[in-house]
C-alpha cells in the first residue's frame, strides 16, 4: 500500500469507528464530533473507558494495536454494562462491529465509576496474560529479540547453540511492515506450522531513530533477501514473503554502502586495502592437512576443531544395525571388498552405541584430511611433528563456482575470487549498460520495485530507456567468518538497508550438541552471560550473576526476619 491508499484505509476506519461509537460518546457526556476527530477520538475514548490515556499510543504502534483493540472493545461495551460473557465473546468474534449494536439497538446508560477490577478469578488471570503478552510482544518488537545461532556459518566468532538478545535499538528498530500478524512468532505458526500473519496490507518500510550506523565488522542480524522458503528442511513451492517476516540470518558485514569490494584468495579488501577484522574475530577457513603416517583424529580435537568428517570402515552391517547409528551418518559407500566406508561428523559414532548395536568399526586416518581451522588451530597443529603439511585451501582466479552472485557468466567469479563490486550507496548513481546490469538487477527490480527489459542493446526501466540509475536505499555486504562453509552476499549479493533487524548484544547461553535435542546439550561455561562486541577475549558475568542473585535472596530473607521481629 502506498501513502495515498493507508491515507484513504484510515479514514474508512476512522468513518467506521464513528458511525459505530457516535451515540455511546453522546451518552459519557461528549459531544458527538469528538467520535470524528483521528487520534483525539481515541484518547477521549480512553478517558471514556477510564483508562490511562498513553493506551492511546499503543493503538498506533503495528501489532501492538491488533492485541489492544480487543480490549478497547471490550472495555468499551462494559463501560455501557454489557460485562456478561456473552457480551464479551459477541464482540470479540464480530471484530468489534457489536458496539454498533450496542450503539443503535439498546437504551445502554454509561457507568462513569464503574469498577476496574476483574470479577472473577478467570478474568484476572486473562487480563494478568493479555498485559503480559502485549509488553512481551512491544519489547521483542521494538527492543530486544532473542535468536540462537543455528548454523556454523559464524564459527568460531558466534558458535551453534550460542542463544543471544538481538538489539534493534542500536540502529532503530524497523517498526513491522506486516499489520496483521500473530505476536511473538516469526513466520510460521509452531505446532500447526502454517504462516503467522496476512500479506495484505503491509505498511511501508520505517525506521525509528538509532544509535548508529551499520558499520565494517558489526555482526548483524537481517531478513535474508532471498528467501522463499516457507518452512526450512520441507521441500515445497517457494513462496513471496514480506520484507519483515523473511527469515533471520546473522553475518559479519564486511561492506558498507559507497565501498568498493573485493575478494582475494579469500580475504575481503575495501577501496584496495585489506579489511582488518575486530580481535574477536575468529575466521575459519578450509585446510588441507598431510602426514605420511595419516593424519589422526586425536589432533583436531586437541584444538576444538569442527566440521571435519570422520571416516569408518565396517565388515557388515544390517538394516537393524544401520538403523541404531543412523543418526549419526551423514552418507556411506559400499567398497569393491564389500567392506562397508560409514561417514560421520567430528563427533563421530560413540562407542556404546556400536557396542549396544553389535557392530565392529575401526575409523580410518587418511593421509590427507580437510577441516576448517583457525589461525590459532593452525599455529598449534604446526607444532606437531606427525603432520608434514597444512595447507590453506584456495580456489584459482578465473574458476567459476556454483551458486555464485550475480549468477552471471560475465562473472567468473567463486568464493575466494570477486569482485570489484561497488556496494551501492542511497542516492548514488551508477552508468547502466548490459556488462553492469546482472550486479543491480535484483536491486533495480525486486527491492526498488521498478520494471526492466531488454532489447537489444537498449535497457527500459519502467519502459524508459535508461543508461543509469540512481539508487534509493543503502546496501551491504554480509559475510559469514566460516568463510569456506558459509551462504552470504557473495551467494545472494547485497543486503537493502530495509531489511537491517539489529545486531547481538548479549549471549545468555551457549551449549554444545544444540541440535541433538536438550537432554544431549552440554553447556559453555565459558560463554555464558559474555558480551557480543567489544575488545579482547569475552569474558563471562555468568558467576557474578550468581552472586548477585544469592545475595538478593538472602537480603530479602534477613529483612524479613527483621521486619518480623520489629
Amino acid at each position: 500500500m502506498d501513502a495515498t491508499q493507508w491515507l484513504l484505509f484510515i479514514l474508512v476506519i476512522q468513518i467506521i469507528h464513528f458511525a459505530g461509537t457516535w451515540k455511546l460518546y453522546v451518552k459519557a457526556g461528549r459531544k458527538a464530533w469528538e467520535a470524528a476527530i483521528p487520534v483525539y477520538n481515541a484518547i477521549v475514548l480512553m478517558q471514556i473507558i477510564n483508562r490511562p490515556k498513553w493506551w492511546t499510543i499503543l493503538l498506533f504502534i503495528p501489532i501492538i494495536n491488533l492485541l489492544m483493540f480487543p480490549i478497547v472493545w471490550i472495555e468499551t461495551i462494559r463501560s455501557f454494562g454489557r460485562n456478561s460473557t456473552a457480551d464479551t465473546w459477541l464482540v470479540i468474534l464480530t471484530l468489534g462491529f457489536y458496539i454498533y449494536y450496542v450503539n443503535y439497538a439498546l437504551d445502554v446508560k454509561y457507568i462513569e465509576d464503574r469498577s476496574l477490577q476483574p470479577q472473577t478469578a478467570t478474568g484476572e488471570w486473562v487480563s494478568s496474560i493479555a498485559f503480559a503478552v502485549i509488553a512481551a510482544t512491544l519489547v521483542h518488537t521494538y527492543f530486544i529479540q532473542p535468536y540462537v545461532i543455528p548454523t556454523p556459518s559464524l564459527e568460531r566468532t558466534l558458535r551453534v547453540g550460542d542463544l543471544l538478545f538481538v538489539s534493534k535499538f542500536n540502529y532503530g528498530a524497523r517498526t513491522p511492515m506486516t499489520t496483521v500478524a500473530a505476536p511473538m512468532v516469526h513466520d510460521t505458526l509452531p505446532v500447526i506450522g502454517t504462516k503467522s500473519y496476512l500479506t495484505k496490507p503491509q505498511l511501508p518500510y520505517f525506521r525509528l531513530p538509532g544509535f548508529t550506523k551499520v558499520d565494517r565488522n558489526d555482526i548483524v542480524v537481517f531478513s535474508w533477501p532471498a528467501d522463499t522458503v516457507r518452512q526450512f528442511f520441507k521441500k515445497e513451492k517457494g513462496v513471496i514473503k514480506p520484507i519483515d517476516k523473511k527469515s533471520n540470518y546473522v553475518k559479519r558485514c564486511v561492506g558498507i554502502p559507497g565501498d568498493s569490494l573485493a575478494v582475494i584468495d579469500g580475504y575481503v579488501y575495501i577501496n584496495g586495502k585489506q579489511l582488518q577484522l575486530s580481535d574477536r574475530a575468529k575466521p575459519q577457513y578450509d585446510y588441507a592437512l598431510y602426514s605420511s603416517k595419516g593424519v589422526s583424529s586425536t589432533l583436531l580435537e586437541k584444538v576444538d576443531a569442527t566440521g571435519w568428517t570422520r571416516k569408518y570402515i565396517i565388515n557388515s552391517l544390517n538394516q537393524q544395525q544401520l538403523n541404531g547409528i543412523q543418526k549419526y551418518v551423514k552418507g556411506y559407500r559400499q567398497r569393491n571388498d564389500g567392506k562397508l566406508e560409514v561417514y560421520t561428523n567430528e563427533r563421530g559414532i560413540p562407542v556404546d552405541v556400536a557396542r549396544k548395536n553389535a557392530i565392529s568399526l575401526a575409523e580410518e586416518t587418511g593421509l590427507e584430511r580437510i577441516a576448517p581451522l583457525t589461525d590459532e588451530m593452525v599455529a598449534q597443529l604446526k607444532k606437531e611433528s606427525s603432520l608434514d603439511s597444512i595447507v590453506r585451501i584456495v580456489e584459482k582466479k578465473g574458476v567459476p563456482g556454483g551458486n555464485i552472485f550475480p549468477q552471471s557468466t560475465d562473472y567468473p567469479w567463486n568464493y575466494d575470487q570477486m569482485g570489484t563490486i561497488y556496494i551501492p550507496e542511497k542516492g548514488a548513481t551508477v552508468p547502466l549498460n548490459l556488462k553492469v546490469l546482472p550486479l543491480y538487477k535484483k536491486i533495480i527490480r525486486e527491492y526498488e520495485g521498478n520494471t526492466i527489459s531488454v532489447s537489444g542493446n537498449q535497457i527500459k526501466i519502467n519502459g524508459e530507456v535508461a543508461d543509469s540509475y540512481t539508487f534509493k536505499q543503502d546496501y551491504y555486504w554480509m559475510m559469514g567468518d566460516n568463510r569456506d562453509h558459509s551462504e552470504d552476499s557473495r551467494a545472494w549479493g547485497y543486503v537493502p538497508e530495509n531489511h537491517i533487524v539489529g545486531t547481538p548484544i548479549f549471549i545468555w547461553l551457549s551449549v554444545d550438541n544444540f541440535n541433538d535435542g536438550i537432554f544431549s546439550w552440554r553447556p559453555r561455561w565459558d560463554r555464558i552471560f559474555t558480551t557480543v562486541n567489544g575488545s579482547g577475549e569475552p569474558v563471562s558475568y555468568f558467576k557474578y550473576f550468581l552472586i548477585a542473585l544469592v545475595a538478593y535472596f538472602v537480603g530479602s530473607w534477613l529483612w524479613n526476619k527483621k521486619k518480623a521481629k520489629g
